[in-house]
């Protein structure tokens, strides 16, 4: 299984050791021990809380799911799916500067003049972009208000280390991400549940995250939680994102009760056909195979969404692969063929200059680790991108006919395409943290924004939309 987060999880181990007085350079042995001490001072032992319910619970009310949604309003002839990507406050004020962007960029349809933000139909999120998704889920336009003072300029790090040490919590059974969970609760999501992000005039929002014991992708929605036979509307969203950004070792993982009482789902029909020509598909059966074993399975164990996809886009792919393909889905749905399906991609993962080879000293074993996991995230994530490509494209043709063509666009937004040296330089030595500074906040935000424009299938899409 591949690490996406090595230097997220790296990085808080470090800032917890010089609390406790650690040396600077860290070494194995080090890590071990600090993280003999985070056991020590959050209590011999800890345990999940269980806040989801069964399916039974939830009555006639309308679920969170994608058939759902495609019947709102918001449902139309062009499809805008953002993905956000992991990597902490970094990653989180990316995903912003993309929002005032789109909110910013006008365009003329059926004769009015509207914001290209407001046909945004879906977000896909992981680990730290999944606080700015979950919140413009749930708060819309007075985002731009409040996000930036109550998330992204707050030390949230500090405030999760420093609580490690308050002796009221040595001897409690609440782990770290519990304590993650009342502080995001506290601060950002005031006991919202996935009901609230049903609203007009709002996108869908896919929380994703991984699945510990089988390295599944999961996402919170309800099409998902009927493998559990559970309810997501009453679930709280401050528990979706830390399970979205829950950094194995680091934090605890979020737990979910699978209940028994409820029939088949037809993915598991429509995978288990893919699954015979896909290697890949055959092990996302088996993991949601799984969830039929109620007894061996009876709490699952969810962390980090960037272990098994750090920018947010299979989950996209795998929902529309599992559902049959895009036209079997929206016929199912009883929707009509989109015109454009458009794909933008936040990347907010970084290419840190390597150290190493200025001098012949041995690597220490913690930057060997990082090394190896960096190559294999960043090759991990080429090759996703590549994947999306291909099936957008081929979604495009399946969908078309000579009467209704359908165009698709895939944008992508990350460092690699910043022109600037210096620039580039300095958004590639942003930590992956949950503490930054004012300036490394205001460049991220800004960057964004500027990539955005410069985008040429951004600004052809402009234009394709310009057209009558």
């Amino acid at each position: 299984m591949i690490m996406s987060a090595p230097i997220e999880q790296y990085h808080y181990q470090s800032e917890i050791c010089q609390e406790l007085k650690a040396p600077q350079v860290i070494s194995w042995n080090g890590i071990a021990l600090c993280c003999l001490l985070l056991a020590f001072v959050s209590g011999c032992a800890s345990y999940g809380i269980i806040q989801n319910k069964p399916s039974y619970d939830a009555g006639t009310a309308e679920p969170y799911s994608l058939k759902n949604w495609a019947n709102s309003e918001q449902a139309g002839d062009f499809i805008f799916i953002l993905s956000f990507s992991g990597g902490g406050t970094r990653a989180a004020a990316m995903a912003y500067g993309i929002l005032q962007e789109l909110r910013d960029t006008p365009i003329v349809r059926e004769g009015k003049q509207e914001r290209l933000l407001d046909y945004v139909t879906h977000i896909s999120s992981v680990s730290g972009g999944s606080f700015t998704a979950a919140y413009y889920g749930l708060h819309g336009d007075k985002t731009f208000d409040t996000f930036e003072s109550e998330f992204l300029r707050k030390d949230v790090e500090g405030h999760l280390t420093t609580s490690l040490f308050r002796p009221l919590y040595w001897f409690s059974s609440k782990g770290r991400t519990e304590r993650a969970i009342d502080y995001y609760n506290e601060i950002l999501f005031h006991d919202a549940t996935f009901a609230d992000m049903i609203q007009p005039h709002r996108p869908m929002i896919i929380i994703n995250t991984s699945d510990l014991a089988y390295g599944v992708r999961f996402s919170f929605i309800q099409d998902y939680f009927d493998l559990l036979c559970s309810d997501l509307r009453s679930f709280p969203v401050a528990r979706a994102v830390t399970a979205s950004s829950a950094v194995p070792v680091v934090f605890n993982p979020v737990v979910i009760e699978n209940y028994e009482g409820c029939s088949a789902s037809q993915w598991n029909l429509n995978i288990t056909q893919l699954a015979k020509t896909n290697a890949e598909f055959g092990e996302i059966l088996k993991g949601l195979q799984s969830y039929s074993d109620k007894n061996n399975r009876k709490y699952i164990h969810f962390v980090d969404g960037g272990i098994t996809d750090n920018m947010g886009l299979r989950a996209i792919t795998d929902v529309i692969a599992i559902s049959g393909g895009p036209s079997a889905m929206i016929n199912r749905m009883q929707r009509k063929i989109p015109r454009r399906v458009v794909f933008l991609s936040v990347n907010a993962s970084t290419r840190q200059n390597s150290e190493m080879d200025s001098t012949m000293e041995q690597p220490s074993m913690l930057a060997a680790i990082n090394a190896m996991t960096d190559v294999q995230l960043h090759r991990y994530n080429a090759a996703t991108v590549d994947r999306v490509k291909e099936s957008l494209d081929t979604w495009a043709v399946l969908m078309s006919t000579p009467e209704h063509p359908v165009s698709s666009y895939f944008i992508q937004v990350g460092f690699e395409e910043v022109p600037q040296l210096q620039l580039k330089w300095f958004l590639n030595k942003i930590p992956t943290s949950f503490s930054l500074t004012g300036e490394q906040v205001d460049t991220l935000i800004s960057s964004a924004r500027s990539l955005l424009r410069a985008d040429p299938i951004f600004q052809q899409l402009l234009y394709d939309l310009a057209k009558p």
